[in-house]
């Protein structure tokens, strides 16, 4: 199956090298663009692209907004969002993961990684690195902000014992890789795991699994290091 793409980026040189990078490819297509964050919105309603390739900070609407109005959208639940961006772990980006976008690339990417990023958004996988997880953590989602909200712990009761397990340990920054060495399972078994329990709490990929994690009180930030 073709992988639809829209790109949002004022920028419209970038956007051009991104749609000659993209279509040169048999497994995906720009089905549009975008120069803002309103047009973003409004082009991913009426085409309904697999993934938005989205910039976050333009004119207008930005790139959070713009998010966080297609997230919410729920005829738009399929499409994924891969945040674009010259700051890579700053404040908007990680307000845009909890948004629900899928995980983010840095503009100065590699051809060959932006390319892997879209059909790994596409295939329903985050792109955050274990790091990149922990980064999030710990300059977004234990911020005051999130430390006052008291935890939604009954999100949690539909999920087996193994399954808060497994998300917790994917939401320390773990990959499937760890997390099955470190409970003597398969990483097949793991991604079971891991699907389950983003089925049953509705969330969009595991960026949102993470977040979630910390919100429901599964675990906790580590105190900031002196």
């Amino acid at each position: 199956m073709t992988i639809r793409v829209l790109l949002a980026d004022d920028q419209a040189l970038l956007r051009e090298t991104f749609r000659i990078l993209i279509d040169s490819n048999q497994d995906m297509e720009v089905v549009g663009e975008a120069a803002d964050g309103r047009e973003a919105v409004e082009l991913t309603r009426a085409r309904r692209p697999d993934v938005v390739l989205m910039d976050i900070r333009m004119p207008g609407m930005d790139g959070l907004a713009a998010t966080t109005a297609i997230c919410a959208h729920p005829e738009l639940s399929g499409t994924r969002i891969l945040i674009l961006t010259t700051f890579e772990l700053d404040d908007y980006v990680a307000r845009a993961i909890r948004a629900g976008a899928s995980g983010f690339l840095g503009k100065d990417v590699r051809a060959s990684d932006l390319l892997a990023g879209i059909r790994t958004v596409a295939a329903g996988d985050a792109l955050l690195s274990p790091q990149a997880t922990a980064l999030l953590i710990s300059r977004f989602l234990a911020t005051a902000e999130s430390a006052a909200a008291p935890p939604d712990t009954g999100r949690l009761a539909e999920l087996t014992a193994r399954e808060r397990e497994v998300m917790a340990l994917a939401a320390g920054g773990l990959s499937n890789h760890e997390i099955a060495d470190r409970l003597f399972l398969s990483p097949l078994t793991v991604r079971t795991h891991i699907q389950r329990a983003m089925m049953k709490l509705h969330a969009r990929d595991r960026a949102q699994l993470v977040v979630i994690a910390y919100q429901t009180g599964l675990v906790h930030p580590a105190p900031p290091q002196p």
